[in-house]
C-alpha cells in the first residue's frame, strides 16, 4: 500500500526563511529557522547544528506530534525519534531536523484525539483515520524538499524508517542514503508500530 501523498512537483518555487535564532538544548547548541507554512501561525522549522554547507548532511524529516514530542506519549514513537535525531546530530557535530507542522499524519490535533478514542476501541491507526473520513496518511514532504533546497543541500543521510520519504526526495533530485531510525517499543505502541510496518511499509526490522 502506497501512503506517500506528495509528488514534490512544486519544489522549484522558492521558500525563504522568516527568522532564525540560537537554540541551546541539552544536546548542544542548534540554530532554529522558521519558514512559511501552509497555514497562518503554522510555520515549518529547520533545526540546524554545525556547518551543513559541504558534503552529505545528516537529516531527520519529522512531522509535528504534540502528544509525543511535548508530552512524551507512549502511544507512538515520535518523541523518542525526535530526541534520538537530536542526539545523533550532536554526536556527528552537524546535521538538520526539518520539523513539519502536519499534526496527526495530517489530520490535525483534534481529529487525532478522536482517533485515539477509536484506537482504544480496537481500531489501528489507519482504520481510525479512515473511520473519521480521512485517508490513512495525509502527510506531504514538499515543504521539506523546498527547505532543503533553499539551504543548498543536495545530498542527505536520512534518518527514517519510511521508504516513502526516501522515494519522494530522490524523485525530486536529492541524493539520499537511508539510515535506520528505530526506537525501543513499549506495551502502548506495539500495535502502532505493527501497523506502520504492515500497512504503511515502514522498515522496522
Amino acid at each position: 500500500m502506497e501512503f506517500s501523498k506528495s509528488n514534490l512537483k512544486n519544489i522549484e518555487s522558492e521558500i525563504s526563511e522568516l527568522v532564525s535564532a540560537r537554540l541551546p538544548t541539552k544536546y548542544g547548541e542548534f540554530r532554529i529557522i522558521a519558514f512559511p507554512g501552509e497555514e497562518e501561525n503554522r510555520e515549518h522549522l529547520a533545526i540546524v547544528m554545525g556547518d551543513i554547507t559541504e558534503g552529505k548532511v545528516l537529516v531527520r524529516i519529522h512531522s509535528e506530534c504534540l502528544t509525543g514530542d511535548t508530552f512524551y506519549s507512549k502511544r507512538c514513537d515520535c518523541g523518542l525519534q525526535l530526541e534520538s535525531a537530536m542526539e545523533k546530530i550532536a554526536k556527528e557535530g552537524k546535521g538538520m531536523i526539518v520539523y513539519l507542522r502536519q499534526e496527526g499524519r495530517g489530520i490535525g490535533l483534534v481529529n487525532k484525539l478522536h482517533a485515539y478514542n477509536l484506537q482504544d476501541e480496537g481500531m489501528d491507526t489507519v482504520e481510525a483515520n479512515e473511520k473519521l473520513g480521512f485517508e490513512g496518511e495525509l502527510r506531504e514532504y514538499e515543504a521539506a524538499a523546498r527547505i532543503l533546497k533553499s539551504m543548498n543541500i543536495s545530498e542527505v543521510i536520512l534518518m527514517t524508517n519510511n521508504p516513502a520519504k526516501v522515494e519522494d526526495l530522490r524523485s525530486s533530485g536529492f541524493e539520499v542514503e537511508r539510515v535506520s531510525h528505530k526506537t525501543i517499543p513499549n506495551k502502548e505502541n506495539e500495535d502502532y508500530l505493527k501497523t506502520k510496518s504492515e500497512k504503511m511499509g515502514h522498515k522496522l526490522d
